[in-house]
């Protein structure tokens, strides 16, 4: 199986399945002298760690990160990082019943279509297990990040879930890690948790709509045309399991605007250029504004359900699939980790190739 590898400077492939003795990801491209140890990398990891409440999938994992090289005396050496998470808390057992059968939505189809087998223990590679993997690599392009652009910050969260939005009135960047939904909205989040547990209760699952914001980006990030920055973070959230649909700044609302609504006006502010509104998301033109980067996406229900669900078998007999396991109702809440991790690679990456190019600063000035 190719294709396994992101970025272009900053560089990320990830290995190993749902079901193996551990997973990880070879970090290439993080440039020397960056302080970087496995507490600092755990923090993000234990944002995206299953069964801490039960809201989500009960399968117990500690997905402790291990370093094995590209790290001296707590620096980037500038050598590949190797980072390990070993799975601990597999259930093989649980997908007996269907090794021969296909679940619906998931990828057990196209992979046997595609390679003529498939690892039906919890998905294999398709399994969004992976996800740890590109978390760990994130916390390597935060520090990185951290320490090249002081003051950039990303941000994600949930605005909808199911039949339930965010008011955006009431939205409080401050609530954000105080719920299992990252939620920006405290009061909301019981209401939340009622509706997801009342859907578990009927053996159903449940999408969602999540966002993901970096602010401190500085402008001239991109590139036009083959280059363009959003161009990456749309396929770089595409890329994160059971993504059906991403957005940049307004996104697809923006067809239903008139060009004198969603062209964002420009003036001269005591600290520089300011702008009227952010309805392009940060991004003109593949190149950043220095304004707040907003990205959203769509995740689809999980597909693991109890609910029977018609399919056929490896010899194309008609069957019922009923998904035993441990699964998410919600995989929205624990892609947002996820997608602050994607954000944060692509965002060195393309500091990294601006810099090659032009240098550190952009190199138009006005005023």
């Amino acid at each position: 199986m190719s294709l396994n590898t992101f970025g272009h400077l900053f560089r990320v492939t990830t290995w190993g399945e749902s079901h193996g003795p551990a997973l990880g990801a070879t970090v290439d491209g993080c440039p020397p002298g960056v302080a970087i140890d496995e507490g600092s990398l755990q923090h993000w990891l234990d944002k995206r760690r299953p069964g801490q409440n039960r809201n989500t999938t009960q399968r117990q994992e500690p997905d402790t990160v291990r370093i094995l090289s590209g790290i001296y005396e707590g620096q980037t050496t500038g050598t590949p990082v190797q980072l390990m998470i070993e799975n601990v808390d597999q259930r093989s057992r649980d997908y007996g019943e269907i090794a021969r059968s296909f679940r619906p939505g998931h990828a057990d189809l196209t992979y046997h279509l595609k390679y003529g087998l498939r690892d039906p223990r919890g998905g294999g590679r398709s399994s969004a297990r992976e996800t740890a993997a590109r978390v760990a690599a994130g916390g390597v392009a935060r520090a990185a990040l951290a320490t090249l652009v002081p003051g950039l910050e990303i941000k994600g969260y949930m605005v909808a879930m199911g039949e339930l939005e965010l008011d955006r009135a009431r939205f409080d960047w401050d609530a954000i890690d105080g719920n299992d939904f990252w939620l920006p909205d405290a009061e909301a989040a019981p209401e939340w948790e009622a509706y997801l547990q009342s859907l578990r209760k009927t053996h159903d699952s449940v999408g969602a709509v999540v966002e993901v914001v970096a602010r401190g980006v500085p402008a001239g990030l991109g590139a036009p045309v083959y280059g363009k920055l959003d161009t990456d973070l749309a396929a770089a959230m595409m890329s994160i399991n059971a993504v059906k649909g991403v957005e940049i700044g307004e996104g697809m609302a923006a067809a239903r605007l008139r060009g004198s609504e969603n062209a964002d006006e420009i003036f001269m502010g005591e600290g520089g250029l300011e702008f009227g509104s952010n309805h392009a998301g940060g991004i003109l033109g593949g190149i950043s504004t220095g304004q707040e980067i907003v990205v959203r996406f769509a995740v689809k229900p999980t597909s693991s359900i109890l609910t029977p669900r018609r399919s056929v078998t490896l010899e194309g007999e008609p069957v019922e699939v009923v998904t035993k396991g441990r699964h998410d109702p919600c995989v929205g809440i624990r892609a947002v980790p996820v997608a602050e991790a994607m954000m944060a690679c692509v965002l060195l990456d393309h500091w990294l190739l601006h810099r090659g190019q032009v240098g550190e600063g952009p190199r138009g000035r006005i005023g």
